[in-house]
């Protein structure tokens, strides 16, 4: 009987331990089989959703004093990096929420969102109105850049005003270009990236067009054969036509005056076949 018992109890432990080795072996196959059909499991504790890329373009332009080109994040970012998609994704991310991230021309900033402004407005001091010739005078220079005092003289048909430039530079909206390769070397204007942000506008071709103008009844009247609005180019770098301007210019960020030239004599860059009359600011 003992013989027996010790028999049946050795049998009892062989098929145990048979049991036990064939469950181990499934077991892999059982995770496997889980694995495949529920992958959100494993992508849920892999790296976070947002890529490394798009945390570093955050963090350089949150830091940023100014908006930033695109070639400048792309020398602090890691080789080969997408930018272009990189701030396109942020931008959408960003879309909803109280900041935004804007393109300005061909840089990009984080702006407060647009329908938040009001929080914002008891900060602000209040605005000083521009006056009739320096609305038109800007208008000129966005439309026309870059462009000289004369040559903005010459399509309003009236001098400009000794004071109407420095009140638009005062605005930061528009700045000294470089110096137009003609007689008296003058300056010449275009606008910056603050005149893109305060109008709202991304890029310069964003401007009202002739359609849009006469729709909002800006043009009376018929107008001249050939009458078009120009198509200005958001591309910073200086035309042929243009020289840089000095160190001292650009660090003062005003280019200086021109003398005042003896009398009986023209200015550097008046247009000498374009009579003006003096207008009344």
């Amino acid at each position: 009987m003992a013989v027996e018992a010790v028999t049946e109890a050795a049998d009892e432990a062989d098929a145990a331990g048979d049991q036990a080795e064939a469950d181990e072996a499934d077991q892999p196959v059982e995770a496997l089989a889980a694995a495949e059909a529920n992958p959100a499991a494993d992508d849920a504790a892999g790296p976070e959703a947002r890529p490394d890329e798009l945390r570093l373009l955050e963090a350089l332009l949150f830091a940023a004093s100014e908006p930033v080109e695109e070639k400048a994040l792309a020398k602090r970012m890691p080789s080969g990096a997408d930018i272009h998609s990189g701030l396109k994704r942020l931008q959408l991310e960003y879309a909803p929420r109280g900041v935004n991230l804007v393109r300005l021309g061909t840089k990009w900033a984080f702006r407060t969102a647009n329908d938040l402004a009001w929080l914002l407005t008891h900060e602000a001091s209040e605005p000083k109105k521009l006056s009739r010739a320096a609305v038109e005078t800007l208008a000129i220079i966005a439309y026309h850049q870059p462009v000289t005092r004369a040559e903005i003289e010459e399509i309003r048909g009236v001098a400009v005003a000794k004071g109407t430039i420095d009140v638009l530079l005062e605005t930061g909206w528009i700045r000294p270009r470089g110096r137009r390769k003609a007689p008296g070397r003058p300056v010449t204007y275009g606008t910056t990236d603050q005149f893109l942000s305060h109008f709202g506008l991304e890029q310069l071709n964003d401007l009202p067009g002739l359609d849009e103008l006469k729709g909002a009844g800006l043009f009376d009247g018929q107008l001249p054969s050939g009458f078009g609005v120009p198509n200005p180019s958001d591309d910073p770098a200086l035309r042929e036509d243009e020289d840089p301007l000095d160190a001292v210019e650009l660090d003062l960020g005003l280019a200086p005056r021109v003398e005042e030239p003896p009398a009986g004599e023209a200015a550097p860059d008046a247009p000498p076949e374009t009579p003006v009359r003096e207008e009344g600011d």
